[in-house]
């Protein structure tokens, strides 16, 4: 009775607990990385104060544009290596999680899958 009623928490709801940890992970590597935020503030300017408009003689407004201009590329190039490098991590984490819940099927199975190979004499080659 003991083994029938772990087995039923293994595949019931140990097996939904793992899924529900699974998805935690990627959502927090998703808040983490905010690409939703990322994305809508692809092109604002990175770190930069005095983003407003300027007044003054046409060389002072030149200046402001192209230094706004630079720090837009500058966020922009920013936020897209962290949109990429969080896609990445992300697609990892889901890719581990993926794998974990396989595994998670398997470990039961593994102890008598051990002793069919011990009884069959299977030995493994270390060379």
């Amino acid at each position: 009775m003991f083994i029938v009623g772990l087995l039923s928490w293994w595949y019931g709801a140990g097996w939904v607990a793992e899924a529900k940890r699974v998805r935690e992970r990627i959502a927090s590597v998703a808040d983490y990385f905010s690409i939703g935020l990322l994305a809508r503030t692809l092109f604002s300017p990175f770190r930069q104060i005095s983003a407003g408009s300027i007044d003054g003689p046409l060389g002072v407004r030149w200046r402001a544009f192209i230094d706004r201009l630079i720090s837009r590329c500058i966020g922009a190039l920013m936020r897209t290596f962290l949109i990429i490098f969080g896609v990445v991590a992300i697609t990892v984490i889901g890719i581990s999680g993926c794998i974990a819940l396989v595994v998670w099927l398997l470990i039961p199975a593994l102890p008598i899958v051990g002793c069919v190979m011990m009884f069959v004499g299977w030995v493994p080659s270390w060379r």
